[in-house]
């Protein structure tokens, strides 16, 4: 059995999953002698903003590690077809909290202070209903990657699209424009969330394949705050060895 849901106003939902097409089992694999969805719950556990952290995931093998190192796990359907579905599910009966933080289950190293300034900027600002972050691409050989996604900001902060191409356009004789890496964070206010997953995938979400450009499409404003994060996330076996490096490194 897990320990009980502490109250609070902002939760941290780390959704995970054992299927994926290139690593397989990946939030159980072994970094620096822990899994490595423990290095992120640890990281999301320093957090001064949030009340709670849960694991949310439909598989018993990430269960049972999650529970026995501590974690506060919910079980969910195993029809989601994304991290967000599986945390809508897990906060559905969870009124207590007001907002939402979700944090990606690959990413070790992910820094906590960005995660209270997100949970922070929030409660804040009851005027955002979605917020993310971004940070400044350094190597513009990047903006080729279609792994890596891009974001252009309005100058109130407000993300005014997200791609996997190229953006914004680079003229050589154009004035020196900052390039942005999204990073994948997210952060909600609970009502938003739970209106968010009832609407179908709209068109630029599925040309893109990036979830939150339905919430542009419908309209929703996406708050994006510039950090110095740059932590990498593990989306293969040999990522995960050159993060274990950096693990070590810093431990």
């Amino acid at each position: 059995m897990s320990p009980p849901l502490n109250t609070g106003k902002v939760v941290g939902v780390i959704p995970a999953r054992w299927q994926s097409s290139r690593f397989p089992g990946k939030p159980l694999h072994d970094i620096a002698g822990k899994p490595m969805i423990q290095h992120v719950w640890e990281r999301c556990q320093a957090s001064e903003r949030l009340e709670a952290v849960l694991i949310a995931t439909d598989d018993d093998r990430i269960a049972q590690a999650a529970t026995a190192f501590g974690a506060q796990v919910k079980m969910t359907s195993d029809t989601h077809l994304s991290g967000t579905d599986r945390i809508a599910e897990t906060i559905a009966d969870e009124d207590q909290f007001s907002h939402v933080i979700n944090i990606q289950g690959d990413e070790p190293l992910i820094n906590t202070e960005l995660i209270d300034r997100i949970a922070t900027t929030l409660i804040d600002n009851p005027s955002i209903p979605m917020i993310t972050a971004a940070l400044p691409m350094e190597n513009h050989l990047d903006l080729a990657n279609p792994n890596i996604v891009k974001t252009v900001i309005s100058v109130d902060g407000k993300a005014l699209y997200f791609s996997r191409s190229v953006i914004p356009y680079q003229d050589s004789e154009s004035p020196a424009t900052t390039c942005y890496r999204h990073k994948g964070i997210y952060g909600y206010t609970r009502e938003f969330l739970l209106k968010f997953v009832r609407w179908q995938p709209s068109p630029l979400e599925l040309t893109e394949k990036l979830e939150q450009l339905r919430a542009l499409e419908n309209g929703i404003s996406i708050h994006v705050i510039i950090t110095d994060d740059d932590s990498p996330g593990v989306d293969t076996p040999e990522q995960a060895a050159i993060v274990e490096q950096l693990v070590l490194a810093t431990s």
